[in-house]
C-alpha cells in the first residue's frame, strides 16, 4: 500500500467557505482533507508553517499565448518604448546580440502612448537598425506588426499590407508565420516553460492556451499542451479554426474557439465596429472575418462533436454577428442545449445592453481582460483616441455583465497584457467608469472559479474538504481585510496599496512554485 501523503499547513489566514475562521489546512493525496482552527487540526505526516501568509485558491488565466509570452519574457520587450526612435535603439541593441541570420523578434510597442508623434518607424529604418536582419515587432494587441523590408515583401498584395512595413489582417498572418518559422523546437519549448514558470510564480495554477491558424502552429499547440501539469500549471487548450471541432478534439483541445477571429483589435483599428474609428479613415469601421452563417455552422459542428465553441470578438459589429449565429443555433437545437455547452466569446469589449442580454440567454461565457481598461480605457488613452470618450467609458463592461449574471472568466491575453492576476482583480474593481466596477470579491471569483467553470470543472477554485488542493500563498504588504488583500485605497487621493506577492503555488497538492529564500 502506498503511504498516505498528508501535509498540514499552519499559521495562515485561509480563504474557505467551510468555516468562519481558519488558520490551518490539511492536504492529503492532492485534496483538501480538513480546514479550520489549528487547535483542532488532525495529526499530519508533515507540518508547514506559512509565517502568517494568506492562502487563497490559485488563479486561472483564461486567455494566454504561452510561446509569445515566453519570447517576450526572454527577448525584446518593447512595452516601455515611447517613440519610434526608442524602438529603433532597442532593435539595434538587441540585434547586436544575435547571429547574422537570426530574426529580431519583439513585442509590445503601443503607439497610442507616444503623445503627439505616433508615427512608427518604417521598414527601411528597421532594416538599418537590425543590420539587415529580418525584423518582426508585434504591436501590443498582436494583431499587427512592424516588419523589415524582406518580410513585408512576402505579404505584398495581401489585405492589410502597407508599404511602410506596418502590416495587419491577412498580411500580418503571412509575415508572422514566416518570422516564427525560424524558431527551433527547443527555443519554442524553452519559451513555453518560461511562460508557465512565470505564471506559477504569479499564483496561477492553470491557463487557457489559445491557438489556431494565424496565431500558432499545431506543433506549437501540442508542445504547450504536453507541458500541462508537469511541475507547471495545467494547460487547457482552445483551437481556433472555423469548422475545426474535429481537429480541436484530435489535438487534445477542450474547445474549438479561443482565437477564432470574428474581427481584429482596437489597437490595430481592425476590430469590427458599427461606427467608424475617429483617428483612422473617415469610413473605417474595422473588419469582420466571419458571417453569421459561418458562426452558425461552426457552433453546430461543435455540438456534433460535443465540443465547446467560441469566437474572438471585440467590436460591437463583430459581437452582433456572432450573437446572430448563436440565435440561429438556439432555434435549431434549443436554448438549453446552447447553454449547456458553455460556449465562449473572448474579449467582448464593445457591447450594449441588448447584446449582454443574449449572453445571459445563451449562457455564453465572457472571457475578459480587465487590464485592457487599465491600460487603454478612460478619457485619455487609446480607446478614447480610437473611439471617443463615450465609447471608451462604455467599453469592457464587466461590472454590468456580472450584475446581470453573465458568466465571467478573467485572464490577461498575455503577452498583450502581463500575467498579473491581482492587477486584473484591481483593474476590474477600479474600472475607469464607476458604473462598470465590480467588487474585489466578485473579480477574484471570476479569476479563479470562473476559469475552472469555463472548462467544465465545476466545484474547483474553492478550498473546502474534498476539493482539489490548488492554492497560492501570499505575502500581503498592502494589508488585508478578512481573507482578501487590500487592493484599493480607502480614500481616492491615497496611493494604491502594494500588491500581494506570491510565496508558494500548489496544484492538486503538488508545489509548482516556491519563493526562494
Amino acid at each position: 500500500m502506498t503511504p498516505r501523503s498528508d501535509v498540514l499547513y499552519v499559521n495562515a489566514d485561509v480563504r474557505t467557505p467551510a468555516v468562519p475562521v481558519a488558520d490551518a489546512m490539511l492536504v492529503r493525496d492532492g485534496h483538501v482533507a480538513w480546514v479550520g482552527p489549528r487547535a483542532e487540526a488532525p495529526a499530519a505526516t508533515r507540518t508547514v508553517d506559512l509565517d502568517g501568509g494568506l492562502v487563497t485558491p490559485a488563479f486561472v488565466d483564461a486567455h494566454v499565448h504561452a510561446t509569445d509570452t515566453g519570447l517576450a519574457l526572454t527577448g525584446l520587450d518593447l512595452s516601455s518604448t515611447r517613440s519610434a526612435a526608442e524602438i529603433l535603439d532597442a532593435v539595434a541593441r538587441h540585434a547586436e546580440l544575435l547571429p547574422a541570420q537570426a530574426v529580431v523578434l519583439g513585442h509590445g510597442w503601443d503607439d497610442s502612448t507616444w503623445g503627439a508623434a505616433q508615427t512608427p518607424p518604417d521598414r527601411s529604418a528597421l532594416d538599418r537598425a537590425s543590420g539587415g536582419r529580418q525584423v518582426y515587432l508585434s504591436q501590443a494587441s498582436i494583431h499587427s506588426a512592424l516588419v523589415s523590408s524582406d518580410l513585408a515583401a512576402l505579404a505584398a498584395g495581401s489585405p492589410g499590407h502597407d508599404n511602410s512595413g506596418w502590416v495587419s489582417r491577412d498580411a500580418h498572418h503571412v509575415v508572422r508565420e514566416r518570422a516564427f518559422a525560424g524558431i527551433t523546437a527547443d527555443q519554442r519549448r524553452d519559451a513555453q516553460r518560461a511562460a508557465l514558470r512565470h505564471a506559477a510564480a504569479m499564483g496561477i495554477a492553470a491557463v487557457h492556451e489559445c491557438g489556431g491558424p494565424g496565431t500558432s502552429s499545431e506543433e506549437d499547440f501540442l508542445d504547450v499542451l504536453a507541458l500541462s501539469g508537469a511541475g507547471l500549471p495545467e494547460v487547457y487548450g482552445y483551437w481556433g479554426e472555423l469548422m475545426g471541432a474535429t481537429k480541436a478534439r484530435e489535438l487534445g483541445a477542450v474547445g474549438a474557439g479561443g482565437d477564432l477571429y470574428a474581427d481584429g483589435a482596437l489597437g490595430s483599428r481592425t476590430a469590427h465596429m458599427r461606427h467608424a474609428y475617429l483617428d483612422g479613415e473617415s469610413d473605417g469601421c474595422g473588419f469582420g472575418y466571419v458571417t453569421a452563417e459561418q458562426v452558425t455552422e461552426h457552433l453546430l459542428d461543435c455540438h456534433r462533436e460535443g465540443m465547446q465553441g467560441g469566437f474572438h470578438a471585440i467590436g460591437d459589429a463583430a459581437i452582433s454577428t456572432v450573437l446572430d449565429g448563436f440565435t440561429a443555433v438556439a432555434r435549431k437545437l434549443g436554448v438549453e442545449a446552447v447553454r449547456d455547452a458553455r460556449h465562449r466569446i473572448e474579449h467582448a469589449e464593445i457591447v450594449d445592453k441588448a447584446m449582454i442580454a443574449k449572453f445571459v440567454d445563451y449562457g455564453i461565457h465572457a472571457s475578459m481582460q480587465p487590464a485592457f481598461d487599465r491600460l487603454w480605457g478612460g478619457e485619455h488613452q487609446m480607446y478614447a483616441q480610437r473611439l471617443g470618450v463615450a465609447r471608451s467609458l462604455a467599453s469592457n463592461p464587466m461590472g454590468q455583465m456580472h450584475a446581470v449574471g453573465v458568466a465571467l472568466a478573467f485572464g490577461s491575453d498575455s503577452p498583450v497584457t502581463p500575467l498579473d492576476p491581482w492587477g486584473s482583480v484591481r483593474a476590474a474593481a477600479n474600472h475607469f467608469n464607476p458604473a462598470q466596477r465590480m467588487s474585489v470579491k466578485a473579480a477574484f471569483a471570476a479569476h479563479t472559479r470562473g476559469g475552472w467553470h469555463a472548462v467544465h470543472k465545476d466545484g474547483e477554485g474553492v478550498l473546502a474538504p474534498g476539493k482539489p488542493a490548488t492554492f497560492a500563498v501570499w505575502d500581503t504588504p498592502g494589508g488585508r481585510t478578512g481573507t482578501l488583500p487590500d487592493l484599493l485605497p480607502v480614500h481616492p487621493d491615497e496611493p494604491q496599496p502594494e500588491s500581494p506577492r506570491c510565496v508558494r503555488t500548489v496544484l492538486r497538492g503538488e508545489e509548482i512554485y516556491a519563493q526562494q529564500a
